[in-house]
Order: C-alpha cells, then sequence, then structure tokens
C-alpha cells in the first residue's frame, strides 16, 4: 500500500529517526516501533492485511475522528490514517500520531 504523510514532521520522524521540532519530540522505542508500523503498512497491500497483526488493533474510528483509522503503536500512541481507494491500489494518508487519553477528550 502506499503510504503519504500529511504532516512534514511525519515524515521527517519516519525518514530521520526524529521530527526536528521541540514540539514533536517521541522516546526513541516509539520512533522506532513508529518506523517498524509504516514500514509494514508499505508492504501490506491493503489495509485488512493489518488486522492480522493483533497488536496493532487496526480499527476504523467513529465520532469526530469518523473517515479515519488507526493502529497501536503502543498504549499511549496510535497512528492514525485515512484510506483511499485509488485505481485498486489502497493508499494510506497517515495524518497524526495521537496520545490515547487525548482520544477520549
Amino acid at each position: 500500500m502506499k503510504v503519504l504523510f500529511e504532516k512534514d514532521y511525519l515524515e521527517r520522524l519516519y525518514k530521520k529517526g526524529n521530527s526536528g521540532e521541540k514540539k514533536h519530540r517521541f522516546q526513541p522505542q516509539v520512533v522506532k516501533k513508529y518506523i517498524q508500523i509504516v514500514d509494514l503498512m508499505i508492504d501490506s497491500p491493503n489495509v485488512l492485511s493489518l488486522s492480522k497483526y493483533n497488536s496493532l488493533r487496526y480499527e476504523k474510528l467513529l465520532g469526530d475522528k469518523n473517515g479515519l483509522s488507526s493502529v497501536r503503536v503502543n498504549d499511549q500512541y496510535r497512528i492514525e490514517f485515512e484510506e483511499i481507494l485509488k485505481d485498486n491500489e489502497t493508499i494510506a494518508t497517515i495524518v497524526n500520531i495521537t496520545e490515547l487519553s487525548n482520544h477520549y477528550k
């Protein structure tokens, strides 16, 4: 599947291992796992294949995040992304990394 990044810091985090911004600093183990999951998304033929990895807890979000899907990086962070089907190819645009505590506000 093709993966796009909505925000520059998310792409820098994936390609360089850091965001280059104080506001978007993450622990090294979170960054490492983020990179592994994005690699897994790129290697997957579609988003449904992510559901076979129970630890990712792939889900479609509801409420104010309706239209987005997510996978878990760890218990605290998840990757939120938008799914687009174009010419029988799934394109996942990563929208944000969110703390789960903010999800229920």
